[in-house]
């Protein structure tokens, strides 16, 4: 689905209104009647108190505060009109709420006494839509730290007042309605894809009003969702008459002392994840340990009791290497991880304390091989890029790396972004908060290094394993519970995902 900017979406309304030749106030009624029945197919009772702004969004608000009124709930209206310049169709829309008798509705034109609201009511947020450029401010900033302050559930209308659809680097942070649920008109909208801003947006459900498939096909942005439709189809056959040879060689460099069981997930992911033939390199100290707990893969031990110091194995060898998991930083590990950045000349899956290393030794970045893949989590690419002041920012600045250095990043968090040197941004939106345990992210390089081994694009690498990977991680959940499961029942669910997601065998040959 893709992500559209909030400059377009008023030439999306237009078009569509011209296309099925119809009034805009006529578009406005039917994401009313949409928002409507979203609301109350998880009502269970109180009052409803509108909260309508002079623009659009307020003129959506009013509407569906007319349909729930019409459904026979009590509702208050609040129109917020200060200065007495309202939207063409908020006016129609004030008119109408005016003229309808069993409605409670409030015009406020110069002084607001704040309502009583009881727990067990619902608030509906329509005071500002898309179309905000600028922070909340007084007697509007007031009226979120009031909704904030009120223990009832709050509901916005297409995006949390105060919330700008894409850059908030320079918002009042405290002057933002904080919703439980967010009823996104159409297609959600970039800033509810930050981790960040989870706070405010609450749970996101996308309410489709038909708008302009054409128009909104029309519209340049970079920003997408990672769909099944849109990965499905990547999946690469497998031939009947084959061997391990046609499927890929992975190496994969990781685990220390008392971080073995890293190396162990990371191998589990790879050889779910159709490898040829895999190769671990880990410390002698863990080699007993994957050599019992993995036995289909080959295990180089290092020189090194404890950590990894240089690569005991031929480089030249593999069609992809995954560094990262466990390793610990250690000026050995550094030399060594340097050793294989200089040397290796396939594709990379870098992770954990391997980018961690990069941080602290930025020339290292320079010898990533064209085509890798990057998978910081927030906190591992501030790091390695510097502290960013907002998710907008980061988020620029991953897309400004992944082109200076052709490679693919996979910015992790609870909405994971792909970005690739191109300057696509794809946000998987599947997966869940029991993902979020030690562990999990070796997986990830174990299903990326398989992936790039068999012959996958980068692009295409990051996006099935990206995806599959949170598949996977759904279907643990489902099995064990978001509190209970672990890592390894996520690389224990890859079968049942790949199945899936491959049309149960269809892939099979």
């Amino acid at each position: 689905m893709k992500i559209v900017l909030s400059k377009d979406i008023k030439d999306i309304d237009a078009q569509t209104v011209e296309e099925q030749g119809i009034t805009s106030y006529e578009l406005m009624h039917r994401a009313a009647n949409a928002l409507t029945g979203e609301i109350l197919k998880q009502h269970s009772g109180g009052r409803f108190h509108i909260f309508a702004g002079p623009g659009n969004n307020g003129g959506d608000a009013i509407l569906t505060g007319l349909n729930l009124c019409n459904a026979g709930h009590d509702v208050t209206i609040y129109l917020f009109n200060t200065t007495g310049r309202l939207s063409d169709n908020c006016q129609k829309a004030r008119d109408e709420a005016a003229a309808t008798t069993g409605l409670n509705f409030i015009e406020v034109t110069k002084t607001f006494e704040t309502p009583h609201i009881d727990d067990g009511d619902t608030i509906i947020d329509g005071l500002f839509g898309t179309g905000i450029n600028k922070p909340l401010s007084k007697g509007f900033a007031a009226m979120a730290v009031f909704i904030n302050n009120c223990h009832a559930r709050t509901i916005s209308i297409d995006i949390p007042s105060g919330l700008m659809c894409e850059d908030n680097s320079f918002n009042n942070m405290q002057s933002i309605i904080k919703a439980d649920l967010t009823l996104a008109i159409q297609f959600p909208k970039l800033a509810m894809m930050f981790q960040e801003f989870g706070q405010y947006t609450g749970e996101v459900r996308t309410i489709d009003i038909g708008l302009s498939a054409k128009a909104i096909a029309g519209c340049q942005s970079p920003y997408c969702t990672i769909e099944r439709a849109m990965v499905a189809p990547l999946i690469k056959k497998r031939k009947r008459q084959t061997h391990k040879g046609d499927y890929g060689h992975a190496l994969l460099v990781a685990g220390s002392y008392g971080m073995c069981g890293a190396a162990v997930l990371a191998a589990r992911g790879c050889l779910r994840s159709g490898i040829g033939l895999l190769k671990v390199q880990v410390p002698a100290s863990c080699v007993e340990i994957l050599q019992t707990t993995v036995p289909e893969a080959v295990v180089c031990p290092d020189y090194h009791e404890h950590i990894f110091t240089s690569a005991n194995c031929d480089i030249t060898e593999p069609d992809a290497i995954g560094i990262g998991p466990g390793l610990r930083q250690d000026p050995l590990t550094a030399e060594g991880l340097r050793d294989i950045l200089t040397r290796a000349h396939v594709p990379m899956v870098i992770d954990a304390d391997a980018l961690n290393m990069m941080a602290d030794g930025k020339q290292l970045m320079r010898n990533i091989p064209a085509g890798s893949i990057l998978t910081p989590h927030l906190g591992e690419f501030d790091r390695l890029t510097g502290k960013s002041k907002d998710p907008y920012t980061r988020l620029a600045k991953a897309i400004e790396t992944a082109s200076n250095f052709g490679v693919y990043i996979i910015l992790k968090s609870s909405f994971t972004s792909v970005i690739t040197p191109q300057g696509e941004v794809f946000i998987n939106t599947i997966g869940n908060p029991g993902m979020a345990t030690g562990g999990s992210g070796d997986v990830l390089t174990g299903i990326l290094t398989a992936l790039i081994a068999q012959g996958y694009t980068g692009r295409d690498a990051a996006l099935l394993g990206t995806y599959v990977h949170s598949l996977a991680g759904d279907m643990a959940a489902a099995k064990a519970g978001q509190i209970s499961m672990t890592a390894g029942d996520i690389a224990g669910c890859l079968p049942q995902a790949w199945m899936s997601l491959a049309g149960d065998g269809d892939n099979a040959g």
